[in-house]
């Protein structure tokens, strides 16, 4: 979760970063890096050290060249499922109903009405809270283990 969520929302603002710089002018691929070292540390924060050689790692992900800002839908997906999940751990009966259904359906409707029936809005803070606050718990029980074993 946390590769999929908090990585692919760095990713993301590498991209974004890289696209308002490049209103400006042509990029070199000093600029690029920069953009890169910088977005990766304000998203990883402390936990990750980044040193010179990883300056032009942003090179390896094909998505920034092909598809971009294709990578959002990793974090996307992850924190709807995560909030799916939080509804299924409260729900009483019928939820497997309502999730095959969902499965079903594919990509023939919008995801509005694929997540109704759970009483889901993409739209509404609460619902990506519900998906980032799973991670967060896992977090919080990741830092709670023993550092020795």
């Amino acid at each position: 979760m946390l590769n999929t969520v908090v990585r692919q929302i760095a990713l993301h603002s590498f991209e974004e970063a890289v696209h308002d710089r490049r209103r400006d002018g042509e990029l070199l691929p000093e600029d690029l890096a920069e953009i890169w070292l910088k977005t990766q540390r304000d998203c990883l924060g402390d936990a990750v050290r980044f040193d010179d050689s990883y300056k032009n790692f942003w090179a390896y992900i094909p998505h920034f060249i092909h598809s971009p800002f294709y990578v959002y839908a990793y974090a996307y997906g992850d924190c709807l499922v995560n909030s799916l999940y939080a509804v299924y751990a409260k729900a009483e009966e019928g939820f497997a109903e309502r999730y095959l259904t969902l499965l079903k359906a594919g990509g023939s409707q919008h995801h509005s009405a694929l997540l109704a029936p759970f009483g889901l809005d993409a739209r509404d803070p609460a619902f990506w809270d519900r998906g980032l606050q799973m991670i967060a718990d896992f977090i919080d029980e990741l830092e709670g283990l023993p550092t020795h074993v």
